[in-house]
């Protein structure tokens, strides 16, 4: 499942804003299997950041940093192997319109297949509400898009920024002090308080730190924008742990767990063994469960096999260094 590949980073922190992402169109499998993409590995050169590396990838700066731990995000240093986790397990529902789910930090656009093309998926990093400005779950539509937005902050965030010594004008005109970037698409709950847009702040990708709003990316919200139409449904939902059966093996992908609010909780084994009756229903699977809950305590949003087909007596689950190898047992 692994595929690796070595390249020097090259891009100067000062081209930070411009550096462009990596590729982030998938060919969805015509099995209708739900694991796509693959894991790359990068090597570092003297100027790099794990923050412009993530950027250069379409990864969140959580994201990056949580699946390589031990490296400092400011000054990894040169020759630095550093993990790029691209491979990713789709989020349960219709394939139709736009995915965000919340705990991965994670949006994902299903364009409509033309006839004779495969189907294909889109997938960027994005930050979504912070505690106390939590984004809403729920079916939504983009009901109008902008492009050089001005922002008008609500009442709620100007006593915010007066309450911290920095108060905003009545309207935020377009420009590189803009808080929307360059791109806005508004969404229709509630009353279109929400937006799908750009950012002046490229860093705080991938983390908790919006009023609300769901930011990406500059590069990324304007290769999005020109192919969402107004009227695309939207979903925004909370899937901490993403299940995949694909030719016996089961797949388990974990993020952290967020609540309502949009604080980081501690993950639910229970939660878990309901979602493997919803997926595996009547087959029979020999599961690791040291691997599952050193995945689901790490939380690391990478995709690993933790169990596999009982009629598969010679295939064998790879434990991860760290986890205790203390058998399978039977679901």
């Amino acid at each position: 499942m692994r595929a690796m590949w070595i390249a020097c980073a090259a891009a100067l922190a000062t081209a930070f804003l411009a550096a462009p992402a990596s590729a982030t169109v998938y060919e969805l499998p015509s099995s209708g299997a739900g694991l796509f993409g693959r894991e790359e590995r990068v090597v570092t050169s003297y100027e790099d950041t794990l923050y412009e590396i993530a950027q250069r990838f379409s990864l969140g700066s959580e994201e990056i940093v949580r699946v390589n731990p031990g490296l400092d995000p400011w000054l990894p240093g040169a020759g630095k192997d550093v993990v790029i986790p691209g491979q990713r397990v789709l989020p349960s529902g219709a394939r139709d319109g736009i995915i965000v789910n919340l705990p991965e930090h994670r949006l994902y656009y299903f364009p409509k297949a033309r006839p004779g093309e495969p189907a294909r998926v889109i997938t960027y990093p994005v930050s979504i509400g912070k505690m106390d400005w939590h984004t809403p779950l729920g079916r939504t539509t983009v009901v109008n898009k902008k492009e050089h937005p001005t922002w008008t902050p609500p009442e709620s965030v100007r006593k915010e920024h007066i309450a911290n010594g920095d108060p905003l004008p009545a309207v935020v005109p377009a420009g590189p002090d803009n808080p929307l970037g360059e791109y806005a698409m508004r969404l229709g709950i509630p009353k279109g308080a929400y937006l799908i847009h750009g950012t002046n702040n490229p860093i705080a990708v991938g983390m908790a730190v919006t009023h609300g709003c769901i930011r990406m990316y500059p590069d990324d919200i304007r290769a999005l924008f020109p192919l969402v139409p107004v009227g695309t449904p939207v979903y925004l939902v909370n899937e901490p742990v993403k299940l995949a059966w694909i030719d016996g093996q089961l797949i388990l992908e974990a993020h952290p767990p967020v609540n309502w609010e949009g604080e980081t909780i501690e993950p639910n084994v229970e939660q878990f063994s309901a979602m493997l009756e919803a997926a595996l229903g009547d087959s029979v699977v020999a599961i690791n469960w040291d691997i599952v809950r050193e995945e689901l305590g790490k939380a690391r949003g990478m995709p690993v096999v933790v169990g596999l087909a009982a009629d598969m007596p010679d295939a064998t689950i790879a434990v991860p260094a760290t986890a205790r190898n203390e058998g399978t047992a039977a679901h």
